[in-house]
């Protein structure tokens, strides 16, 4: 193998160039006898070529390496390299719990390796994390572990970042990144080692981590990518390949590529096309994934694929039904007796979690789900089926990004199972085109206009750059409190000192933080959780301020919750219940806001009026009131629950997704438990959100 060394301040950054060399032997791998026994028993005897690029660049040595290889291509065993040559203890951080999960049980099964995980769902005990080997969790575990000052993460000697494209994510990125700051800070000398299968500037994350780079589009299984073109029914690949696709057939299905209709007449030839593909996935003897732009199209689909039917699952269908008979239950597991599944964010973990070890078990040859798959959880399959390229956004409709459809395209292909990989792009080949398409070709042809503009879109073009998120104001509000309380800053100075070092200060060299500083410090001051004599002097937490990092939630979250502690001071003790708890948690930026129907309105409205003595909230001085109705809908949902209503009764009363009320009532808890340590930080004796969590 030949490596082009291309010299960049302040590191050499690793390209690799692949030729047939062999690779190295899994027996020239600085590991123990018993790891390379594992790695045998598991079929790997050699690396991949990216695998050993990684070697060579030091990753075996204590050195920083950005790896940027496509998925499939070897990212976990490059991890695991960089974890058990480590000098110490290694961290492993991930952006799901499902990921979370999946590699805690990947690394349990290392010879000789402790493995610990910390998720929230799944938390380890302090002590078990002080003494684990390899610890996995996300970064806002990891972040929170630094504000509370946890010893362990002290003597980390490796810390391994999956998906560090996710730096440019505005919900997740700022943690990141302050997490990757701060963390070098607390472990001198930690090796750092980020992984990421779609960066458009791996150069810029290695210059900021000081990191050698190994970049690479070679995949054990090659990839080719399509679009359908709607006007002669066939898939255009990049290699030059063509598939033709019936999908509008009267009769049974004959051949792979001729379908019958489902029973709904009304399919569009988005949904069509997407069938016969799937069809003609699995009738050569891969698996498919389809994805969609929303929970109720994955649902949709999978039920027209179930119509046409793809091998029976009864026992797998009985499971499902064993953990619960909602309707979303329901129509999953009758799906899944026809070897189809959906797969979204309002299942039930424990549906989500046998979906997907059944298709990775084979099990399962379809499943119809919406993007949040594609974002880690290891479900590759033969085919991958992009239906929609549009999604809403709240206000319009609108394109997905690059780098997300290239994470659902690189989901397909399987090493040792499939000989190859395809991904098909679909997407809106039925609608109007915009002005924007219109311009993509010069002959006037509408539907070949349309195939233009989504190879334009997604085939031929690279993922959007990765730009730093953390000047949102939410996001500086929450981490310059962080780092005061931590102990890495005492003043304005030392906080621009450690943002210094963060990937936007990196991409911003020339950027002045002063300003924007000065503004959140004082906002800060103002919600009661920063102290200073003058705007010069030392800045210290307050107490609560300290409570409210360290409790992890964010600052304008705790200012809230303590408005609402004092309000229930003045409300009389007899008319205080656990459902005045609620709304004061429920209202909160922290707390995941639910749908209001507009036949839930009416009956909202009477169930608050009747109840208004009991809450806050003086319903004159409501700013939002739609707003303030979707807090109390949360509140009914929450005591529900605590009443020991059935969520099959819940979803149905309140229109809610089984996952949605797991995820509802995990928040509220967490919530109700920092209100609770509030109220003894504010020597407030107020017992209503100790009762709520308990009830919770």
């Amino acid at each position: 193998m030949d490596f082009d060394k291309v010299r960049n301040t302040p590191r050499t950054f690793v390209h690799v160039v692949l030729n047939d060399s062999v690779s190295l032997d899994i027996n020239e791998l600085p590991v123990s006898a018993a790891v390379r026994e594992h790695y045998y028993d598991a079929g790997i005897t050699q690396l991949y070529p990216p695998q050993e690029a990684a070697v060579k660049a030091g990753v075996v040595d204590g050195e920083n390496v950005i790896v940027a290889i496509p998925t499939a291509a070897g990212k976990t065993l490059i991890a695991q390299l960089a974890m058990l040559t480590a000098d110490g203890p290694a961290l492993y951080i991930v952006p799901l719990r499902a990921l979370a999960r999946e590699k805690y049980e990947t690394f349990t099964a290392l010879p000789g390796i402790d493995a610990a995980i910390s998720t929230g769902d799944f938390d380890a005990a302090e002590n078990d994390l002080e003494t684990a080997d390899v610890v996995v969790a996300t970064a806002e575990k990891v972040d929170s572990a630094i504000r509370n000052g946890a010893s362990w993460v002290d003597k980390l000697a490796c810390v391994v970042v999956d998906e560090v494209h996710l730096l440019g994510s505005a919900n997740r990125g700022p943690t990141l990144e302050i997490t990757l700051a701060t963390i070098q800070r607390r472990a001198s000398g930690v090796q750092v080692v980020a992984l990421s299968a779609t960066i458009d500037n791996p150069e810029e994350v290695a210059s900021w981590l000081d990191a050698e780079l190994v970049s690479s589009t070679w995949r054990p299984v090659s990839l080719r990518t399509g679009v359908y073109d709607a006007s002669d029914e066939t898939v255009i690949f990049d290699d030059g390949n063509r598939l033709p696709i019936t999908a509008d057939s009267d009769s049974p299905p004959e051949t792979a590529t001729d379908l019958t209709e489902s029973d709904d007449t009304s399919t569009d030839a988005d949904t069509k096309a997407t069938i016969s593909l799937v069809a003609d996935a699995v009738i050569s003897g891969g698996q498919c994934l389809a994805f969609v732009r929303s929970r109720q199209e994955a649902a949709s689909l999978a039920k027209q694929l179930a119509d046409v039917g793809f091998g029976a699952n009864p026992e797998l269908a009985e499971d499902i039904r064993d953990i619960g008979t909602t309707p979303t239950g329901k129509q999953l597991a009758d799906a899944v007796t026809a070897g189809v599944a959906f797969h979204h964010a309002g299942l039930r973990s424990d549906h989500r979690i046998l979906i997907e070890s059944a298709f990775r078990n084979r099990d399962l040859r379809v499943i119809c789900a919406t993007p949040t798959l594609a974002a880690g959880v290891n479900v590759p399959a033969r085919r991958v089926v992009v239906r929609d390229l549009k999604r809403y956004t709240g206000e319009k409709m609108a394109w997905l990004p690059v780098l997300e459809v290239h994470q659902m395209c690189g989901r397909a292909g399987r090493p040792h199972l499939d000989p190859y990989g395809e991904a098909v792009l679909i997407g809106d080949i039925t609608n109007k085109i915009d002005s924007s398409d219109a311009q993509t070709s010069a002959d006037g042809e509408q539907k070949s206009i349309r195939t233009e503009s989504r190879w334009r879109r997604y085939v031929d073009a690279g993922p959007e750059s990765i730009e730093s998120q953390l000047t949102a104001r939410n996001a500086l509000r929450t981490h310059v409190l962080a780092l005061i309380v931590a102990g890495f800053a005492d003043s304005k100075n030392q906080v621009l000192d450690v943002l210094d070092s963060t990937f936007f200060a990196h991409q911003s060299s020339t950027a002045d933080l002063t300003a924007v500083i000065d503004d959140v410090v004082a906002e800060l001051i103002e919600m009661g959780l920063l102290t200073t004599e003058t705007t010069n002097t030392a800045l210290a937490a307050t107490a609560v301020g300290k409570t409210v990092s360290q409790q992890y939630i964010q600052p304008t979250t705790g200012a809230e919750l303590v408005d609402g502690i004092q309000s229930i001071t003045s409300i009389p003790t007899e008319q205080i219940s656990v459902l005045t708890a609620l709304e004061v948690v429920c209202g909160t930026p922290d707390m995941h806001d639910t749908y209001l129907g507009n036949r839930e309105r009416a009956d909202l409205y009477r169930f608050a009026t009747s109840n208004m003595d009991t809450f806050v909230t003086n319903l004159s001085e409501i700013d939002d009131f739609e707003s303030w109705l979707c807090t109390i809908k949360l509140a009914q949902i929450l005591t529900a629950w605590s009443n020991g209503v059935t969520i099959d009764e819940i979803v149905e009363r309140y229109r809610v997704g089984p996952g949605d009320i797991e995820s509802h009532v995990e928040r509220a808890r967490w919530l109700l438990g920092t209100a609770d340590a509030l109220t003894e930080t504010l020597g407030v004796e107020v017992d209503i959100f100790a009762e709520g969590h308990t009830q919770l």
